[in-house]
């Protein structure tokens, strides 16, 4: 490696033509917790792997990630994003609800989770408390073999409450301690774990 010149990451390029559009309306509702640009790539990256993909996003926001991970997917795979607040999925349903490969629902993470019967999934974005914090284990059942499991926001931000490491680092070592996902971890966006399942 050159260190006179570092791999420039920062350089992110192929953003979804929506993506400027969704960080606006993030900006003009005051929606304080969009995904960064960093998470959104790998996510593309991934599903971009996965062609005829079966995609899961819990936590759905505003719709940047899923800006990214629509990107990356052929015309042959599918998506299903849930969150539970009517405001964000009435906006997100603005940009993607035409999209006949996205299904986009309303409903409690917890309760999808728990009634959910039908075909697992080439990758999981847990970026809800749901299926990150808590249902982990229906969660993790839900993905394939060769299948990923993501999630971000693990590096300690200063507006966690007191107690928000300890289910971060509950989350860390039950995936570590898992045999049957190989697991990845980035200090890197705003920390990120890659899981796959092996077997």
């Amino acid at each position: 490696m050159n260190e006179d010149f570092p791999m420039n990451d920062i350089n992110i390029i192929d953003r979804p033509s929506l993506h400027e559009e969704i960080v606006q309306k993030s900006e003009e509702i005051e929606f304080t917790m969009p995904s960064d640009l960093y998470i959104g790539s790998l996510l593309k990256t991934l599903i971009t792997s996965k062609p005829y993909a079966n995609i899961l996003e819990l936590g759905t926001g505003i719709g940047l990630s899923l800006s990214w991970m629509v990107d990356g997917m052929d015309q042959h795979s599918r998506m299903t994003t849930i969150d539970n607040d009517a405001k964000l999925i009435s906006i997100a349903k603005r940009y993607f609800g035409d999209d006949q490969r996205v299904k986009i629902v309303c409903a409690d993470g917890t309760d999808w989770i728990r009634a959910y019967e039908g075909e697992t999934f080439d990758l999981i974005f847990a970026d809800a408390w749901p299926g990150k914090y808590s249902e982990i284990e229906e969660t993790l059942k839900l993905v394939k073999v060769g299948g990923f499991y993501v999630v971000d926001d693990m590096t300690t931000q200063p507006n966690w409450p007191e107690e928000h490491q300890e289910y971060v680092d509950r989350l860390v070592d039950y995936l570590e301690k898992r045999g049957d996902f190989n697991l990845t971890k980035l200090n890197w966006s705003t920390g990120i774990l890659i899981a796959v399942r092996n077997r």
